[in-house]
Order: C-alpha cells, then sequence, then structure tokens
C-alpha cells in the first residue's frame, strides 16, 4: 500500500472549530478546510459516516457522504487527511463536510478494549503512546510541565542566570547522597558514573566567574521505584554568588508562583484532595526547634535528623522551610557562625515531602577538605551513600570559591504537585518499569 508522504497546508481543528462558532444550526462557511489526524470513533447510518478526527488541538465531527466519497475504508487509530466545508448541524455540532479523502497512516493495532479512558496503569505507562491517544487529559500534564520548565527558565534568564550543562559522564558521582549508575568507557578503558547531581561542577563555573549559574538536566539515582521516586528525574540546580540561603528562600518562593502560573494553578489549590495554599511567605522553623515541639526531644546529628524525618516531615503540610540542618549529613553546606553543630542549610516540605535542597556553600577549602575526609571514613565503613572525595573540586575551591547561595529543586515532584497527579510515573513520559512478564 503507497500512502502519501505528506499532507501540507492542514488548518487544525481548534482554529476551525474557533472561526465555525459563528455559524448558526444549518449554516456552512464557503471555504474549504484541510484537516488531518487521528479516527477516535465511528457512527453509520445508512449511507452516512460519522467520525471524530482529533489532533493535536481539538477533536472535530467529520460527516461522509459515501454516495460522494466512495467507501469509508477506515478503523480507529488510523490517520487520515481530509478537506471539505464546515457546517453546523441543526442541533449546533460543528462538522467538516468531507469531499476528499485520503488515509495517511493504516494503525495495524486495534485500539485496546475499552481504550475510551484507558485506567490500566501498567498499559499507561509502559505504552505512553496508547496512554496519550487514549486519555486527552494526560497530553494537558505534559503540555504543563513544558509550561512549567519554560517559565523556571524565563525567571533564572531575566535575573542574570546563565544556562549552562555540566556533564552527565563523571569520574566520580558527587554533589549528593546516593548510589549511582556505573558504565565503562571501551576507549579510555575506565569506569564512569552518571551524574547524581549537577552542583560541584556548577561550582566550579563560579570559581571561573560564572557569578549566577542554573541547569535544569536529568539526574541518575540507582535507588528503588516508588510513587514519588524514578531513578533518572529531572533537577533544577542553581548558584548564586554573594548570596546566601535567605536569599535563596526568596528565590524558591518565586519559583514556586511562577510555576503555578505556568500551569494554570491557583496558589491555594488542593492535592489529591488535601488542600495547599503556595502564597508566600512560607513558614520557617529550624529543625531542632521543629523536633522539640513534635517529640520534645532535644537532639544533634543524625540523631536529630532521624526524629525529624520519622516525627515530624509527615506533619509539615503547607509550605515550610526547614532551617539549619546538622552538618554531619551537610557535608557541602557552610556552618553556622553561632552554632557550628548546624549549617546553613534548608528544605522545603510541603505535603511531608521534601521540594527543594538549599545551602549556603562552604566555601573554605580546608573545612570542605575534612567534611570529605570524614564522608570517606563513612564510605570505608561502608555507606555506599557517603559523598567521595573529589580532589579536583577541592583544588578548584582552593583559587576562591565565592560566597554563594545553592538551590536543588525537583522538577517531577513540582510537577506533580501543580497538576494534582499521584505518582512521579505520571509527570514523566518514559517512566523506568519492570520487565514485563
Amino acid at each position: 500500500m503507497s500512502l502519501p508522504k505528506r499532507f501540507p497546508g492542514r488548518d487544525e481543528i481548534a482554529a476551525v472549530r474557533a472561526e465555525a462558532e459563528r455559524l448558526e444550526p444549518g449554516d456552512e462557511a464557503s471555504e474549504k478546510r484541510r484537516l488531518a489526524g487521528r479516527v477516535m470513533a465511528r457512527r453509520e447510518m445508512g449511507k452516512l459516516v460519522f467520525l471524530d478526527l482529533v489532533d493535536r488541538s481539538a477533536r472535530i465531527q467529520l460527516l461522509c457522504d459515501t454516495a460522494r466519497t466512495g467507501p469509508v475504508d477506515v478503523d480507529l487509530g488510523d490517520i487520515v487527511g481530509v478537506i471539505g466545508p464546515v457546517f453546523r448541524t441543526k442541533r449546533g455540532e460543528i462538522t467538516v463536510e468531507v469531499q476528499s479523502f485520503k488515509l495517511l497512516t493504516k494503525s495495524l493495532r486495534p485500539m485496546p478494549e475499552k481504550w475510551h479512558g484507558l485506567k490500566d496503569v501498567e498499559i499507561r505507562y509502559r505504552q505512553r503512546y496508547v496512554d496519550l491517544i487514549a486519555n486527552p487529559e494526560v497530553r494537558d500534564v505534559f503540555r504543563a510541565r513544558t509550561r512549567i520548565i519554560t517559565a523556571i527558565r524565563g525567571l533564572f534568564d531575566e535575573r542574570g542566570f546563565i544556562d549552562v550543562e555540566s556533564p552527565v559522564l563523571q569520574e566520580i558521582p558527587g554533589g549528593g547522597h546516593a548510589r549511582p549508575f556505573q558504565t565503562h568507557h571501551n576507549s579510555l578503558d575506565r569506569d564512569l558514573f552518571l551524574r547524581i547531581a549537577l552542583e560541584l561542577h556548577l561550582k566550579r563555573l563560579l570559581v571561573g566567574g560564572f557569578e549566577r549559574v542554573y541547569e535544569v538536566g536529568r539526574v541518575f539515582r540507582n535507588e528503588g521505584l516508588s510513587p514519588r521516586h524514578n531513578p533518572e528525574f529531572t533537577l533544577l540546580e542553581s548558584y548564586q554568588a554573594y548570596a546566601d540561603y535567605e536569599d535563596v528562600m526568596q528565590l524558591v518562593e518565586d519559583v514556586v508562583v511562577v510555576s503555578a502560573m505556568a500551569s494554570g494553578t491557583p496558589l491555594e489549590m488542593s492535592y489529591q484532595g488535601e488542600s495547599v495554599n503556595l502564597t508566600p511567605p512560607y513558614r520557617r522553623e529550624r529543625m531542632a526547634d521543629l523536633v522539640v515541639e513534635h517529640t520534645g526531644r532535644h537532639a544533634v546529628g543524625e540523631e536529630l535528623n532521624d526524629l525529624f524525618e520519622e516525627h515530624v516531615e509527615p506533619r509539615l503540610r503547607q509550605p515550610t522551610f526547614v532551617l539549619d540542618y546538622p552538618v554531619e549529613i551537610s557535608p557541602l553546606a557552610r556552618p553556622r557562625e553561632d552554632d557550628p553543630r548546624f549549617v546553613e542549610r534548608f528544605e522545603l516540605i510541603i505535603l511531608g515531602r521534601e521540594y527543594a535542597n538549599a545551602f549556603t556553600e562552604l566555601t573554605d577549602p580546608v573545612d570542605q577538605r575534612a567534611r570529605f575526609e570524614a564522608q570517606a571514613s563513612l564510605r570505608a565503613a561502608g555507606n555506599e551513600e557517603a559523598h567521595p572525595m573529589d580532589e579536583d573540586f577541592l583544588r578548584a575551591v582552593e583559587y576562591g570559591l565565592p560566597p554563594c547561595g545553592g538551590l536543588g529543586m525537583g522538577i517531577d515532584r513540582l510537577v506533580m504537585l501543580l497538576t494534582d497527579q499521584p505518582s512521579i510515573r505520571d509527570v514523566i513520559l518514559f517512566p523506568v518499569m519492570k520487565s514485563e512478564a
């Protein structure tokens, strides 16, 4: 079967529908339209065949009079091109009277049974192309995701940040606490790792004179699957010279607001039935104070963090900046001058989940080396997620890292929140799945 390789000059269905809104029932436009899309429904009434045609913009009804068009040999899922005038039926339905009909692509697979509103999550996630055909609202989620990322980039661009790219393949996977994926470079005959974070290369750029940098990119962590975790995900990181974590808190609030606006989500919103108010300013509380408030216990170090994660974090439902983390779990953050047991670090918690992690960055190369050495001891004791030693990063800091504030923010979780999606797989087009049985 020889099928056309193109269908030029087509009109988008949404534009055709918008122009046809002025027609009265029974009226017909004089101009012919060229439309192309996927056939999503078929109904027959004698010699008349009604089809529903869908493109990226909208849906429209086609009327095919087989006395004029000949047999309409199409199945659900086929992609066709049609030419004809637009009219309103007596019931007000905007319809194209098909005068010319071309099959452009034949669908060899039938649509899944009961494909309208497809709900089988295995099919939805594993065969995203079917999900996008069957559930138009899914396309809306990913359009919103694109608008959110575009708005975030626009915010940083307007404020003088430079959009940069750091290497995905790294000799030392630093900047976070996570198990990396490992690969092998054949020509160099050495092992490399997929990055777990963007931080250390971006801070190298601050040393080199780029005073404001950001990157929106994929990172990879060799961890389990859950509604909140996918082994590859999209991370925003930014670094701003001559700023601290107080400045970054304001930046995070602005990122949330512009993202909500871009997605069309009101700041007073609902996520999975629970009300959330994203209007700044957000509550700010020290981790130690929150632990005392919820448990009555005083603690430091890893014990404090454990108490927070178990007893406090799940209870923080409205946006809250949790401040001043223990130095033991924050090897890249600047210590507080008034209490060096803690660092100038915050996480933004909403509905019991982390949405952002930020520091006043550590710029002292001597202290940084000591932190890395302490992490190396943890790695030697079997902690695979402890931060590795990175001599080149230390060398960069020894040239002089300006005082700066840094931010890491998970794009996928933010999109989940703003589009009211229950799982991270609902906002990643092609999530990692278990092997098919």
